[in-house]
């Protein structure tokens, strides 16, 4: 196949490739450096990070027996789409703006319909998960949007939301994790394993996530979703109490990463834990 410099309007997802069916589609370069591990499904192993050689514009995959393509450069969607998220990332929260005080208040309750906050800063706040009276100061890890993803799958996904905010199903551990921090932790791993504060596109998941965030503003959101019911159901597969949170969420991480890079994966929706969701 001839390998040619193009511009970014390539397909909207790749599967993982052999090395063996990678090509740079670079005019200046035939051969893109990526090589990858064979990854077990079983594992809580991450996707092979492929990375990106910087003379490359594109790399070319055989899937199929068709080429498709995903291209380092953005288009003007993704690049304004990327923008918008890179800011909601850098917004820290700050608990002296009106509007950061009512989206807590809105939080509150999405998640306690009918049940009065009697402050921001209260004992209430605990039943929620959160490490003391005053929830603004477990933000300052991921920042505002951790705090706009909570609020995201209160709303969209009440069903599945208040199933884990209040442990219902299977057989729970004496010493729980605590919901609402759980959630601040969740935004902080989505935002690493994209890699979205980086310049230059590092790895391909990042390209696959961009590509989908092209189809839907909201997929950064959508996958914190998915991500939250993945790791209840890895920490109850896995029988897992408090000190074994970060085990479960580097296993969540590498089902994620696996189930982003799948055939037919083109969307959020497209991933196979989006059924957990109700």
């Amino acid at each position: 196949m001839r390998v040619v410099r193009i511009s970014c309007v390539g397909t909207r997802h790749l599967s993982p490739p052999s090395s063996s069916s990678v090509r740079g589609c670079d005019a200046h370069s035939d051969d893109a450096s990526a090589s990858a591990s064979s990854a077990d499904d079983a594992s809580c192993s991450s996707t092979p990070s492929w990375r990106i050689k910087k003379s490359l514009t594109c790399v070319c995959f055989n899937r199929k027996r068709a080429y498709e393509r995903i291209c380092s450069n953005l288009t003007p969607l993704q690049e304004e789409r990327l923008k918008r998220l890179r800011k909601r990332m850098k917004n820290y929260f700050d608990a002296s703006q009106p509007d950061h005080q009512d989206a807590l208040r809105a939080l509150w309750s999405a998640t306690y319909p009918g049940e009065k906050l009697e402050a921001l800063v209260s004992d209430q706040w605990k039943s929620m998960g959160w490490q003391g009276k005053d929830p603004s100061t477990d933000f300052r890890g991921a920042g505002f949007i951790s705090l706009e993803n909570l609020l995201f799958f209160a709303k969209t996904f009440s069903t599945s939301y208040q199933r884990l905010l209040k442990k219902q199903g299977g057989k729970r551990a004496a010493w729980e994790y605590p919901f609402a921090v759980a959630g601040v932790n969740i935004t902080f791993m989505i935002m690493q394993m994209l890699d979205l504060e980086a310049l230059k596109p590092r790895s391909f998941l990042r390209l696959v996530f961009l590509q989908m965030l092209s189809e839907n503003e909201w997929a950064f959101d959508l996958l914190y979703c998915v991500a939250f019911a993945v790791m209840d159901k890895q920490w109850l597969d896995k029988n897992a109490t408090y000190m074994e949170f970060n085990d479960v969420l580097r296993c969540t991480r590498g089902q994620l990463e696996r189930e982003l890079m799948m055939d037919d994966v083109f969307r959020i929706e497209d991933m196979p834990s989006f059924s957990l969701l109700s």
